[in-house]
């Protein structure tokens, strides 16, 4: 990509960002979900279930969501604290699509047995200063979060970046979390991860964006991919990369994606 090719992309990605970041993105979004509590470990609790099962229809993912809040009694961090295995006995066993009410079950045991360790999930995020990304952090994580007996299926429910995992759904919540935003739309919660090491959620429709910037070359949708997609977002933006995921997601969902490099 020549100098002129990159300012245009620039030029693009910063006006798109601007337009789809801000308050009304909330209203058709998952992030609605943790956005309706105020607590910070009922906003965690809700950000890492919602974007467990953000896969899929967004109308379906945000309903499921809001059932699984609703067997909290919309008090997720109360919840967990108190969680028993009786509390599963009035659950569907379908919550998601694969994601199952014993699946549920199991997070509930996990993330009751991290918070007893540590009052945020941030702790378990925080990536060394040698690592330029977050998923080292991520792995470290799912190894935390494993830790107790469960089954193996559950496991494909977060997502492994040693089987070369994008982890959208993971670098989705740690945008929400960690990426301090003045519009209001990520919470930026989490002050000891560094937003330059946010790396954008990327899945068929943000890479297929990226492709037709020029943004990004190889053809699948994995960590690899994310890592060239970072290293130039974070060439245009080296405070705030994850900033550009409004933009790939905004115009994948608009199909507003019209460029050809010169």
């Amino acid at each position: 990509m020549t100098k002129n090719q990159f300012l245009t992309v620039k030029k693009i990605l910063d006006e798109k960002s601007i337009f789809y970041n801000n308050p009304a993105f909330i209203e058709n979004d998952p992030i609605q979900i943790p956005h309706r509590f105020n607590r910070k470990q009922d906003v965690e609790i809700a950000s890492f279930l919602t974007a467990t099962i953000a896969w899929g229809n967004r109308k379906s993912i945000i309903q499921n969501a809001n059932r699984m809040l609703e067997y909290m009694d919309n008090q997720p961090y109360e919840f967990i604290q108190n969680f028993t295995e009786t509390d599963t006995k009035h659950w569907k066993k379908a919550i998601h699509r694969t994601f199952f009410a014993d699946d549920l079950r199991y997070f509930c045991l996990a993330l009751q047995r991290l918070y007893t360790n540590h009052n945020s999930l941030e702790t378990y995020f925080v990536p060394k200063e040698n690592e330029t990304n977050l998923f080292t952090a991520i792995e470290r994580f799912r190894k935390h979060f494993f830790s107790l007996e469960h089954e193996a299926r559950t496991e494909k429910h977060l997502s492994n970046p040693a089987k070369k995992s994008s982890c959208k759904r993971l670098h989705m919540m740690l945008r929400w979390l960690v990426r301090k935003d003045s519009q209001g739309v990520d919470f930026g919660i989490w002050n000891h991860i560094p937003m330059h090491k946010l790396s954008c959620p990327l899945d068929i429709h943000s890479g297929n964006t990226a492709r037709k910037l020029g943004i990004v070359t190889r053809n699948s949708n994995d960590r690899k991919t994310v890592e060239e997609l970072d290293a130039f977002l974070r060439n245009c933006n080296p405070i705030d990369p994850a900033a550009y995921d409004f933009a790939l997601f905004g115009m994948s969902v608009e199909n507003t994606v019209d460029f050809t490099l010169k």
